[in-house]
C-alpha cells in the first residue's frame, strides 16, 4: 500500500452531507495553546489522500479539516441529486459544510487551484461566512479563465472535448477505453499536461506516480472531471467583490497560469492582495507528494502569517 495512502486512513472518516456520501480528513492539531481551525479546500483531479502530506503541513499549525468535494475522491456526484456539479452547486454544497462544521468558530480557508474558484464563489454567495474567515489562502489559485496560459486554440479543443464528453453514455465509454489501466500506462505519461509531472523522474517514482494516477482517474466521476474542466476554463469570479484580504501563494514556475494576469483579477475581487511564491517549477506537489516534498509549496513567509494570527 502506497505510504501515504496509509497513514492517512487513520484520520479519514464518513461524511453524508446534502444527501451526499463521502469522506473527510481530520487531523488533530498536536499544537499546543492557541488553535487554528484550518479548512483545506483540494484542487481538480484529486483525493484526500493526494493531499496526505500537504494537511501534514498545515497540521503544524492548527486542527485541519479537508472535505471531499461532490465527485471527487470516490463522494457521490451532484449529478446523483439531480445537479449539475457547476461552480454555484459546489459553492453551496462548501457553504452548507462550512455551517456544519465549524458553526460558531473562526476557520482560515486553504484553497487548492480548483478549490480556491469554490472557495470565492462561496464567500460570494454566502458573504457572512467571509466573517467567520481569519486568513483567506490562495494556494496556486486562479479567479478567472484568462489566468489560463493556453492558446485559444488549444483552450476551445479542450472546453470542446470535456463538453462531449459530459454527453451520456459518452462517459461511461471514456471510462472504460481512455481510462484502462493498460491505455493510462502506455499514453498518460506522453500527453500535454502530464509530461511536465514526470519529466526527469526516476523510474520507480514514475511507477507509482502511474499508480496513483489510475487510482484518481477512477475515483473521480468522469463525467464532473470534464464538466468542471469546462466550468474552469470559461470562469469568471470577478463580477463580485469579497471584502477580505488574500494571501495567493504561487507557483516559482506554473505550467497553467500567467501570475501577473492571476494578480490582477484577484486585485478586482479581494479588499487586499499579499503574494508570496514557493520556489517549485510546477503548478503542484506530486501524486504521491510525502510532508518533506509538500513543504517546499509552502513559503515561510505565510508560515509566519498563519503563526502571527495563532489564536
Amino acid at each position: 500500500m502506497e505510504p501515504n495512502i496509509e497513514a492517512a486512513a487513520k484520520f479519514i472518516m464518513p461524511l453524508n452531507i446534502n444527501g451526499l456520501e463521502g469522506r473527510m480528513l481530520y487531523l488533530p492539531s498536536k499544537k499546543r495553546g492557541p488553535q487554528r481551525e484550518i479548512l483545506i479546500l483540494y484542487g481538480h483531479h484529486s483525493t484526500l489522500e493526494r493531499w496526505w502530506g500537504f494537511a501534514q503541513c498545515f497540521g503544524r499549525h492548527g486542527t485541519v479539516t479537508m472535505p471531499d468535494l461532490p465527485g471527487f475522491g470516490g463522494m457521490e456526484s451532484l449529478y446523483q441529486i439531480g445537479k449539475k456539479p457547476d461552480l454555484d452547486a459546489m459553492a453551496d454544497y462548501m457553504a452548507s459544510f462550512v455551517k456544519w462544521r465549524y458553526k460558531r468558530k473562526r476557520f482560515t480557508i486553504i484553497g487548492l487551484s480548483f478549490g480556491f474558484l469554490v472557495a470565492t464563489r462561496m464567500l460570494q454567495r454566502y458573504p457572512e461566512l467571509a466573517k467567520k474567515v481569519d486568513i483567506l489562502v490562495s494556494a496556486v489559485g486562479f479567479s478567472h479563465y484568462d489566468d489560463f496560459i493556453f492558446t485559444k486554440t488549444r483552450r476551445r479543443l479542450y472546453i470542446a472535448g470535456s463538453k462531449l464528453i459530459t454527453i451520456r453514455p459518452l462517459p461511461t465509454i471514456f471510462r472504460y477505453t481512455a481510462l484502462d489501466p493498460w491505455v493510462l500506462r502506455k499514453a498518460y505519461a506522453k500527453t500535454f499536461n502530464a509530461k511536465k509531472k514526470f519529466a526527469g523522474v526516476d523510474p520507480e517514482i514514475s511507477r507509482r506516480m502511474m499508480d496513483m494516477e489510475i487510482v484518481l482517474w477512477h475515483e473521480n466521476d468522469v463525467r464532473t472531471h470534464m464538466y468542471t474542466t469546462v466550468e474552469m476554463l470559461t470562469v469568471d469570479n470577478c463580477k463580485q467583490q469579497v471584502n477580505l484580504p488574500v494571501w495567493h501563494v504561487g507557483a516559482g514556475v506554473d505550467q497553467y497560469f500567467d501570475a501577473n494576469i492571476v494578480e490582477q483579477h484577484m486585485r478586482v475581487i479581494f479588499s487586499d492582495y499579499h503574494e508570496t511564491r514557493n520556489s517549485t517549477d510546477r503548478h503542484a506537489p506530486s501524486v504521491i507528494a510525502d510532508e518533506t516534498e509538500a513543504s517546499d509549496f509552502v513559503p515561510k513567509s505565510l508560515i509566519r502569517e498563519l503563526t502571527k494570527h495563532a489564536k
